[in-house]
């Protein structure tokens, strides 16, 4: 026989965007409930990135300062062009408008230990991992077409059998892949930019030559992005075939070649002892937006909602702004009585500013990879000659400061 039970909020995916969502509505003392269908922490480094706006939700959910210790301020944006000179530049400084680093890099498996952490040591939230969540049935209500109690079905590990529980909110934080996105109806809206990449992050002892930013090389032919993330770890992205390997003899030959403007490696054994290739992974940079956020009660957050290439670092951020908008709203709902019209306001906000730096991120993913034609190398020598415009490049940088465009963060 099924279980049930019934929580305030139920959360799916407990990936830094649901954890972080957890954490805020515990603050406003509201329970919830997180499903999530792995055991422990993705291992893998995915998000590297995040600014000053996000630093201060970190400060919110108490994690700051143990973030701080695994983290590393990081100097701008450079483009480059193929013979990696310099395009244009935005610096970014140590002490933003919120009291941090603008941009911080860090390992994503260290801030999910960090905030998974901080989740047990609240009680108004439980986590259940190793639990996958089936369906989302949002309820019904004439008023609002959907709202009231929703109802998640969930299966364990290892089980055939289902159970339920019911919510007053449910947060989708599921990815990409989201089972709650198909459950509201919503479908994506396609922004426009596709490109397979190949993702490698490199422990090494051998010395790198780093500007300490991260480097966006515009190359119709060979684009790529290279950042430092920590004392001896470093990530390149190259625009690659899924069938060009960077192993086998061949492979790590390519792989020298690769990388070669930034570390030097014998021709012999490009790989191991003092160059670990820690992972290296086939992704498809995409931009997209949802065309709806909510329906009644059920909510998208993070890559449920958006999809953004990196080439500005805004991925996780956006998620994590997300979060914080949301969850503010939905304690004063829940448990003050605020009118259902303040949840619209979520997507209100947060959809437009989502766009917006997609479409920077977008601008930017241009710059590097729009092409082999002449139209193509104008494009790359306009914006090298706009960004030399004194002030053009300053102006920028405050662009790549979502807070200038996302409102007060504190309410």
């Amino acid at each position: 026989m099924s279980a049930v039970s019934r929580r305030p909020v139920v959360i799916i995916g407990a990936g830094p965007v649901g954890v972080t969502a957890a954490l805020l509505l515990a603050r406003q003392g509201v329970r919830s409930l997180v499903l999530e269908r792995h055991r422990d922490v993705y291992p893998l480094p995915r998000a590297v990135v995040v600014d000053d706006e996000v630093r201060r939700i970190l400060q919110r959910v108490g994690i700051h300062e143990e973030f701080a210790a695994v983290s590393r301020p990081a100097r701008g944006l450079r483009l480059l062009d193929a013979r990696h000179r310099v395009i244009a530049e935005f610096a970014r400084s140590r002490h933003g408008h919120h009291g941090f680093p603008q941009t911080s890099m860090f390992d994503q498996p260290e801030l999910e230990r960090l905030l998974r952490a901080a989740l047990v040591r609240r009680p108004e939230c439980e986590l259940r991992d190793g639990v996958e969540a089936v369906s989302v049935t949002p309820g019904t209500d004439a008023s609002h077409g959907s709202t009231g109690p929703v109802k998640v079905t969930f299966r364990r590990d290892g089980s055939d059998e289902d159970e339920h529980v019911w919510a007053d909110a449910v947060l989708g934080c599921d990815g990409a892949g989201s089972l709650t996105r198909d459950a509201i109806g919503a479908v994506w809206e396609d922004l426009h930019f596709e490109e397979s990449w190949r993702v490698i992050d490199v422990r090494t002892s051998r010395p790198v030559r780093t500007w300490e930013g991260v480097d966006q090389i515009c190359c119709p032919t060979q684009p790529a992005t290279f950042m430092r993330l920590g004392e001896d770890r470093y990530r390149w992205e190259f625009r690659l075939a899924d069938d060009e390997p960077l192993d086998g003899p061949d492979g790590l030959e390519r792989l020298r070649k690769l990388v070669a403007p930034w570390v030097d490696l014998p021709s012999d054994a490009p790989s191991g002892g003092d160059f670990e290739v820690i992972r290296q992974a086939q992704y498809t940079f995409r931009a997209r937006l949802a065309d709806r956020w909510r329906r009644g009660r059920v909510f998208l957050l993070g890559d449920a909602a958006h999809l953004t290439p990196p080439f500005i670092g805004q991925g996780l951020c956006a998620g994590l702004r997300d979060a914080h908008n949301l969850t503010w709203k939905l304690a004063r709902v829940l448990q003050q009585g605020a009118d259902d019209g303040l949840l619209d306001t979520y997507e209100r906000e947060r959809k437009p500013h989502a766009r917006h730096m997609i479409r920077l991120a977008v601008a930017v993913g241009w710059a590097m990879t729009g092409g082999q034609d002449r139209g193509a190398a104008l494009r790359r020598a306009v914006v090298g000659a706009v960004c030399r415009v004194p002030g053009v490049s300053s102006a920028v940088s405050r662009d790549l400061s979502p807070a200038l465009t996302a409102g007060p963060l504190v309410r």
